[in-house]
């Protein structure tokens, strides 16, 4: 049986911190993993600057609640589901993903969690495992099912490898310059074409 395993943020949805970098009109939080391949790294300068201009996880979320699934998501997600077994595997957090999911339809989830303070600070964050991505495909793959991936981004490269069959979907013009030997994806369409192909 197959399982697709896809990245959420550029892939089915919008970049979180991109669009609250956007509202807020901070520049420095448009830095994303398709620019710092250092997930722990990016998060630490994230939390800073939230520390630094006293925002908070309502504030966040407040931008969240307005984003929409990217063009065609919807019906791809349908599509997947139909064909296999879809799993998202995604750096962002649970207290992030929650209104996402309802509008791309419930798919399953695997994601991380933030710690919060009392007056709704984000502390921390806690990943599920260092590498989920690469150890969830791991797993699968130990259960016997055959794996593939698609994502968009630094942090999807050791899911994409680990799996039967990888691509990237609208990646970096420096990722496609650095991976030569990934099939990449232009929209949602064309990742299903190349899906289609390594089922039939």
């Amino acid at each position: 049986m197959d399982v697709i395993c896809l990245d959420l943020e550029g892939v089915l949805v919008p970049e979180i911190w991109i669009a609250f970098a956007r509202k807020t009109g901070i520049d420095a939080l448009l830095r994303t993993t398709r620019d710092e391949p250092d997930y722990d790294k990016l998060m630490r300068y994230r939390l800073d600057i939230l520390s630094e201009h006293n925002l908070r996880l309502p504030d966040i979320q407040a931008v969240i609640d307005t984003l929409e699934p990217l063009p065609g998501a919807v019906e791809f997600v349908e599509w997947a589901k139909s064909r296999a077994r879809l799993i998202i595997l995604s750096d962002t957090f649970a207290e992030f993903a929650g209104p996402l999911m309802a509008k791309l339809g419930y798919p399953t989830l695997f994601c991380h969690s933030l710690k919060i303070g009392a007056d709704g600070a984000i502390e921390d964050y806690c990943l599920r495992q260092p590498d989920q991505k690469r150890k969830a495909v791991e797993a699968l793959r130990g259960l016997n099912f055959r794996v593939l991936a698609a994502g968009d981004s630094y942090n999807d490269l050791t899911m994409i490898d680990a799996a039967d069959v990888g691509m990237l979907f609208c990646p970096p013009e420096r990722l496609v310059a650095e991976r030569p030997d990934l099939p990449v994806a232009s929209d949602h369409p064309s990742l299903r074409n190349l899906l289609s192909a390594s089922m039939d």
